[in-house]
Formats: C-alpha cells, structure tokens, sequence
C-alpha cells in the first residue's frame, strides 16, 4: 500500500500538513464539480487543524473559493490557482492575487478546443484554464496538440502549458505551487516548521524539489517521484492515514 514512511511523533506541533486536493485527498472524478467530501474527511482534517495549531493547508490548481465550497464549512488555509492565491489563516480572507486573471482573449483561445467534440471539459478557473478529456479519453492528442498550437502562436507571451492526468491546463508565468509554498512557510503558524507534502501530479513536483530546503516530508500519491522515498497507492490510503495521525493516540509507523 505504501512505501516507508518516516516515523511521526504523537504531538505534531513541529509539523505542517500540506496537502494537494484532486488525486490526493479526494479521488478523481469524471468531471471537476462532480468530486465527493466525504464527513469523514471533513472532521479528519479539522482535528489535524486542531492538533497542528493550525498548520494543515490546501496546495491545489482549484481557486480558494471553490475549495471553500466544496470543503464546507472548513474554510483552511490554502494555496489556490497553482500558487496565485494564498490564505495564510483559516478562515481569512485570501492575500491580494499574484497576478491578474488570464486575459479573456486568451481564454477564449483555449476554449474553442472544447468544440472538438462532447466529452471535453473546460474548467475556468480565472488563473487559469483547464481542458479535461477523461470522458473523451480518444481525443487526448487532439486537445494536446491544440493546446500547444495556441501557447506556440502567443509565444511570447508569459503564459505555460501543464499536463496532468487526462486533462491540460494553460497559466501565466511567474507563480507556482512551489513558490506559494515557499511564502506560506514564512507566516505563523507554518514557519520552523517541517512541512508534510504529499501530492499526485506534475504540477506538484516543484514543490517536492523544495521540501528540503525545510527538512520536509514529501509522499506521492500513485506515481513515483524521483527523490521522494514514499509513497500512497491512491487516494483512500491517504485518507486512511490522515485519519490515523489525526488522533491523538496515535502516530504513523515506518
């Protein structure tokens, strides 16, 4: 089910839980608005809230918002938009964006490659766009290759193209999951702290890259990540542990 994990003290206080959201804590679904939050995983991650002081945040592509919602009524801090928003404190308001939304040109742009056929989701998530294909699994080099095409043509113009798993995403430059990690680890209660990250996709691998600038823990989450020791099968392992190590009895074992 999982590679070593390195043995976690009962008292968490000298840890930060970072946790990205699709393909980690909750299980892909055909589409974006169709994700399930279990209660049982609403009151593990308020008792990890509980037992950091506060430390346990959300690193995700989504917008802060949006996981406000689906997340209800935990309102945790949060990384949203791939680093373009930060919430340092559950519950308050997000710091001014690193950047503004992506210009409505642009979007309509890698919009029309949804027109391809049915299937191809887009997901507007202001920072951001995505296209999914998981329910038109046959149109995947279709939308890669258009995907590139528009990036190519606006060149140059900051923006960059991120695969992720049957699905495509296009974003400015300039900020990142890594970067906001970076930042969120300077405000209270996170700094002097070991951060936890664990994560599934490409998009996470720059965060990995900084875990040992502050002697974190990095766990995937399906794939194998060179340089990241251990590793969940999927999601359900996940949340099985979170739950473990949200009691306050107990604590993770290698």
């Amino acid at each position: 089910m999982l590679k070593p994990i390195p043995p976690l003290p009962a008292a968490l206080d000298q840890f930060a839980i970072l946790l990205d959201v699709d393909g980690t804590i909750l299980d892909l679904a055909p589409t974006p608005r169709e994700v399930f939050v279990s209660h049982t995983l609403r009151d593990t991650l308020a008792r990890l809230w509980e037992r950091t002081d506060g430390a346990v945040a959300f690193v995700s592509g989504r917008p802060i918002s949006e996981l406000d919602l689906i997340f209800s009524p935990l309102q945790l801090p949060a990384i949203g938009g791939h680093g373009a928003e930060l919430r340092t404190v559950a519950g308050g308001a997000p710091s001014a964006p690193r950047l503004p939304p992506l210009d409505p040109a642009l979007k309509r742009r890698f919009a029309a490659i949804a027109e391809a056929g049915p299937g191809i989701i887009l997901e507007d998530k202001g920072y951001s766009l995505a296209l999914h294909y998981r329910l038109a699994p046959d149109k995947e080099q279709l939308v890669r290759q258009s995907a590139i095409k528009v990036c190519t043509d606006l060149s140059p113009m900051p923006i960059e193209l991120l695969p992720g798993k049957l699905m495509v995403e296009i974003k400015q430059t300039g900020f990142s999951k890594a970067s906001a990690v970076r930042e969120l680890m300077t405000y209270r209660p996170f700094a002097g702290r070991r951060p936890i990250f664990l994560g599934d996709d490409i998009t996470d691998l720059g965060v990995f890259d900084v875990l040992p600038d502050f002697d974190g823990i990095g766990i995937s989450v399906g794939r194998k990540v060179a340089g990241v020791k251990s590793r969940f099968e999927q999601p359900a392992d996940v949340r099985r542990w979170l739950d473990t190590i949200s009691h306050s009895d107990a604590f993770a074992v290698s």
